[in-house]
């Protein structure tokens, strides 16, 4: 079969699902329709709906858009049905029901932004960088019922530096991913595919999850140690965003989000959270074993600013602390 007759539909939401949805428009491959999340209510009333980046992508390419609100729903699935297609490709969607996954001949597979087993959830991305780790990657794999687990397509690697935020990952993983998935898509198409258990690339005894982040996820916990906190903050710089709060005296505390930060390992007195700073030029926290120094931050209800932007309106006192 020639790539023009397979007929795809493409499901994803996101910037991130955008890339590979690109990638197989411009490759001449016959993608019959894309699904994403209904339109999402913004403003003040909730009076203007803003479509998903996939939806603003498929529109200005003349894509056929479906967005239900639940997927099980029987118009949506006969519509479904309808455009007969082939394969189906998923991209940072939601999880999706047998009576879609299974629909397909040629099934239905997902591209997940990290080296599954591993991370299996909404936030993989963000969770492989606070946890420290050297490497992630990119794995497609056939759906089935269980999210996340089913078996292995292909998969590819690369390295997490120790200065990487997570902004700068999801950019990688967001091109390796799109020609990942045309790679897929093309040994579907050849016949050349030989999946493999996900039991079988399990070679730690834990399996690391990725769920989805919430605001109270990303607070700071400075007792942690100073690599622990460095690879927090950047595992979630620049969104959402680590966050701590500010202590001065009586005064009621106030929200600081962390961008960017540096590590400095000694012995101290220290507790945890405590600051210390000539005012001018450097803003660091105790940790456990050392500090953390501050190099970007922003105050509730102010725009992100550099330490040295932040300290001349800041007022230090022994009081000051971060909790």
């Amino acid at each position: 079969m020639e790539k023009k007759d397979l007929r795809i539909v493409y499901m994803g939401t996101p910037e991130f699902a955008v890339e590979s949805l690109k990638r197989l428009v411009e490759g001449g491959y016959n993608v019959v329709a894309v699904v994403t999340m209904p339109d999402k209510p913004m403003g003040r009333h909730g009076s203007v709906l803003q479509p998903s980046p996939v939806k603003e992508y498929a529109v200005s390419q003349g894509l056929n858009v479906l967005q239900p609100v639940k997927l099980k729903d029987e118009a949506f699935l006969e519509e479904l049905r309808a455009l007969k297609a082939d394969l189906q490709i998923v991209v940072a969607f939601r999880m999706l029901p047998k009576e879609v996954w299974a629909m397909p001949r040629l099934g239905t597979f997902n591209c997940h932004a990290s080296l599954l087993p591993q991370y299996r959830g909404a936030a993989p991305i963000n969770w492989a960088i606070i946890n420290g780790d050297k490497e992630t990657g990119v794995t497609t794999f056939f759906l089935k019922h269980e999210i996340d687990t089913g078996e292995i397509i292909d998969q590819v690697r690369i390295p997490i530096a120790d200065t990487d935020n997570v902004e700068q990952v999801y950019d990688r993983l967001m091109n390796l991913g799109a020609e990942q998935v045309v790679k897929t898509v093309d040994m579907i198409l050849e016949g050349n595919v030989k999946t493999t258990p996900q039991e079988e690339l399990a070679t730690e005894e834990t399996l690391r999850p990725a769920p989805k982040i919430f605001k109270e996820t990303c607070r700071i916990d400075w007792t942690a140690g100073v690599k622990k906190v460095y690879d927090f903050i950047r595992g979630l710089s620049p969104y959402p965003a680590a966050w701590t709060e500010l202590v001065q005296g009586e005064n009621k505390p106030v929200m600081l989000k962390v961008f960017e930060t540096e590590k400095i390992f000694c012995e101290h007195q220290e507790a945890p959270g405590t600051i210390l700073t000539d005012g001018k030029s450097y803003f660091r926290v105790a940790s456990t074993d050392g500090y953390v120094n501050i190099l970007s931050l922003q105050l509730a209800g102010k725009k992100r600013m550099l330490v040295g932007d932040f300290l001349r309106g800041f007022h230090h006192s022994e009081e000051s602390r971060l909790v």
